[in-house]
Parts: structure tokens; sequence; C-alpha cells
């Protein structure tokens, strides 16, 4: 029985070892996914070490350093990098704070949207009838609206500020996760495995949550990672026109939205900057989702 327990572990872990290679294989075919799966590490990195990395706090005002150009500029100076704003804080370190901002806006609107998404999913794809319906009808209701203005009008329900800009986000983005689940859980609840393990006894919440679930986290994970990026892109859009993080935050939005008066002007450094920062990071976010889509899709894996 021993022996037939150690082969057992030992042929478990090989068949993992093997998926995580064919996965790392087809993520890797895409460059693109590499390259912004790097850029997001390397944003994580600085997220954590932001006050070892950064030279100076993102509060911290120089009032003989106002509005001062980046280095390579005329004008810089060597302890400020990427240049100062308006009321004399450095740039760089604010950007490098900033990531701490939208790493969490991120995680955590995805968590909430994903949590609640999959739960009312599974119970309208696995139960159907009038619990579908009622569900169903409320998330079309939701996606009826463009997702930006709603989140408007529920941040200015919930009130102005970082936390009510992540929950009106989060309840906006919960329909496409609610719709995914529900497709997933039709399609599977049908499969052999499933009415194998309806015969054996286990009950409803086992066959949701237990049996179907994990068969459908593959386009849910991808589905995450977009909005993930999207999330960061909304909570720097609230942020601009005053409802997200509110100042001193060093949030990328919250910047641009600091900045307004310099757009046309000749501070180009304070209003460019953090737009570049939202870029690259949803860019990077959305090339490791189209890496994700490659490695987990079967129907987009190359013989």
């Amino acid at each position: 029985m021993a022996q037939t327990n150690i082969q057992s572990g030992t042929s478990t872990d090989s068949s993992l070892r093997r998926q995580l290679a064919e996965f790392w294989y087809y993520f890797s075919e895409n460059r693109g996914a590499v390259i912004g799966l790097a850029v997001f590490i390397l944003l994580i990195i600085t997220a954590i070490f932001a006050p070892w990395i950064a030279p100076h706090g993102p509060a911290d005002q120089y009032r003989d350093a106002v509005l001062l150009p980046p280095i390579f500029q005329e004008g810089g100076r060597a302890g400020y990098l990427l240049g100062t704003d308006a009321v004399g804080r450095d740039i760089l370190s604010r950007l490098i704070y900033g990531a701490r901002y939208s790493l969490f806006i991120g995680i955590v609107v995805t968590c909430i949207a994903l949590v609640g998404g999959i739960f009312l999913g599974v119970i309208a794809g696995y139960f159907r009838g009038w619990v579908d319906t009622v569900i169903m009808r409320l998330m079309d209701v939701i996606l009826a609206f463009p997702s930006l203005l709603l989140a408007l009008v529920l941040v200015a329900i919930i009130g102005p500020g970082l936390t009510g800009a992540m929950i009106s986000i989060a309840l906006v983005y919960q329909p496409h996760f609610v719709r995914l689940t529900r497709a997933a859980v039709m399609a599977e609840k049908t499969r052999d495995y499933v009415v194998a393990a309806k015969v054996a006894g286990a009950g409803p919440l086992r066959l949701m949550f237990k049996t179907i679930l994990p068969n459908c986290m593959a386009p849910l994970i991808v589905q995450a990672t977009l909005s993930f990026s999207n999330a960061i892109l909304d909570a720097a859009a609230l942020g601009f026109l005053g409802y997200g993080a509110q100042p001193p935050a060093s949030e990328w939005g919250t910047m641009l939205a600091d900045a307004r008066e310099f757009i046309a002007s000749g501070q180009w450094w304070v209003v460019t900057l953090p737009g570049l920062a939202i870029l690259i990071t949803v860019l990077a976010i959305n090339l490791v989702g189209d890496g994700l889509r490659d490695a987990l899709d079967p129907k987009l894996k190359r013989s």
C-alpha cells in the first residue's frame, strides 16, 4: 500500500511538472507576453521596495526646486532625475509610489469582481430557470450603461475616494465574470464526470464549486488579467476627474489631474510621465493576458 501511495504521489508531481512545462512553452511562444511579464514583475518589485528605491518621499516638497525639468533637459538637477511638479515634489518618487496604488487597485477590483461574478455565474448556470433569468437580466441592465459613466454615478453615490472608486469599478466589471462563468458552467454540467459525481451522491454545492468550477477557471483567469489592467485605467480616469484617489496621493490619475494646467505649457514632464506610466503598465498586463489566453485555450495550441 505504501509503495502504491509513493508511486501515486510521484505520478502526480510528474504530471504537474509536465503541465507547467507545457503552459510555459505556449506562453513563451508569445514574445510580447514574455516582455509584458518582465515589465509586470518589475512593477511588483518597484511597488514592494518603493521606500528603498524612491530617492524622496512621495509628498516631500522642495520649494527651491519647483517645476524643475528632467536631468536630461537643460536646467535639470541630479537629485531630481525626472523633474519636479508645481509644488516641488519629485516626480520619479511619486511614480514609484504610484505603482503601489496601481497594484492595490487592480488586485482589489479584480478579486471583488471575480469572487462575486463566479458566485452568481455558477448559480445562474447550474440552476437555470427563474434564478438564471433574474441574475442575467440584472447583469444586462449593468452592461447597458457605458462602464465609465456607470462607475462615475456609483462613485458619486458612494462618495469620492479610492475605496468608492474601487467598489464602483468592481461592480461595473462583475457582469463580464458572471456571463463567462455561466456559459462555462452550462457547457460543463452535462459532461460525464459531472453526471457520475451526481450519481455518486454529490450535492449541488459540491457539484457547483468542487466538481464543475475548477474546470471553468481557464477563461476566468484570462478575463481577470484583462480586468486588472482595465481597473488601473478606469481608476486613473476617475482620479483624473477628481472622483478617485484624492490629493496628495501619488496615484497616477491624480497626478494627471494635478497637472492639467500644464498640458498646454512647456512643462511637458508633469503631464507626460504619469501618462506613460499608465500606458506601459496597462500594455504590459494586456500582453500577459494575451499570453495566458494562448497557453490556456486548447483551441489556440499548435500541435
